[in-house]
């Protein structure tokens, strides 16, 4: 699978190779190294949240303009440049129901890669496109349109927010089929039809053909998006489900989105014998 090699991470690599050399200066020269993880000893990539950067853009109509290439965080850089681990937000706990919660407790780690999409090479779907990816993407918004480019293998997806209706009998999609319209500052997205072979969050969790995805997009000051969703499916559910809300920052990156292709895992075999030395113990 890809892996995103902008200059941001090219910078990264470097200090790494650096960040590497430096354990064998130290012992050449009689001092021990220092302990703890590797990440602990580079030292050098503690980058410190984005300011708010200014007023919330806004288009013709008035409305927020959410255009921009975001990173996941409050960097607007890779994961990778921080030190500092992302922690995920606190969220109520999704009301599976009681088999389908018993399968997913039952499945393994390796059982989940070998299952996800991301090892599969399939698209992520809604809402993976935005909370199952550590990629950028780019949103560009106009009075009327949202579209969004998404790193990860290509991929975009394109809504129109006029609030149209869903068709009566639409085909499923992995990215679905989607209405969108404003309620204030916020951008609403209502999608269904969503290809069964995606998954809501990369833990995972599955979904049926019952499944709709409202996503909510907001954009606070320049440097900032704020993103929720509430996910709604009968027969894997036994209520609706509704996240923290997510930050995205603006990208620092000069290279913005890069080309990204999954061409099928190299080696997903890997996987496959850690899934059966799990399951013959």
């Amino acid at each position: 699978m890809t892996s995103r090699t902008g200059s941001g991470l090219r910078r990264v690599g470097l200090v790494l190779a650096m960040a590497a050399l430096l354990p064998v200066a130290t012992v050449a020269q009689g001092n021990a190294p220092n302990e703890g993880s590797f990440v602990e000893n580079i030292g050098t990539t503690e980058v410190p949240p984005l300011p708010p950067g200014g007023p919330t853009p806004r288009m013709p109509d008035g409305k927020p303009n959410l255009s921009g290439v975001w990173f996941s965080g409050p960097i607007g850089r890779p994961i990778a440049w921080s030190r500092t681990p992302e922690q995920r937000p606190r969220e109520d706990p999704i009301p599976f129901r009681p088999e389908v919660q018993a399968k997913l407790d039952s499945m393994t780690r390796t059982q989940i890669q070998l299952l996800s999409p991301d090892v599969n090479c399939m698209p992520k779907g809604v809402p993976g496109v935005v909370v199952s990816t550590s990629h950028p993407f780019q949103l560009v918004t106009t009075p009327g349109m949202f579209l969004q480019l998404i790193e990860v293998d290509n991929d975009w997806r394109l809504v129109y927010t006029d609030k149209r209706p869903h068709p009566e009998y639409p085909d499923p999609l992995f990215n679905g089929n989607s209405s969108a319209w404003w309620e204030g500052d916020t951008l609403v997205i209502d999608t269904i039809a969503i290809d069964e072979r995606t998954w809501v969050m990369d833990n995972g969790w599955y979904h049926s053909d019952q499944l709709r995805i409202v996503e909510r997009f907001r954009r606070p000051s320049l440097n900032y998006l704020e993103y929720q969703f509430t996910a709604e499916d009968p027969e894997i559910l036994t209520a609706p489900w509704t996240s923290a809300w997510r930050t995205f920052t603006l990208s620092q990156d000069e290279d913005g989105l890069l080309e990204n292709y999954c061409t099928n895992n190299e080696n997903p075999e890997q996987f496959q014998k850690l899934y059966e030395q799990e399951t013959s113990r």
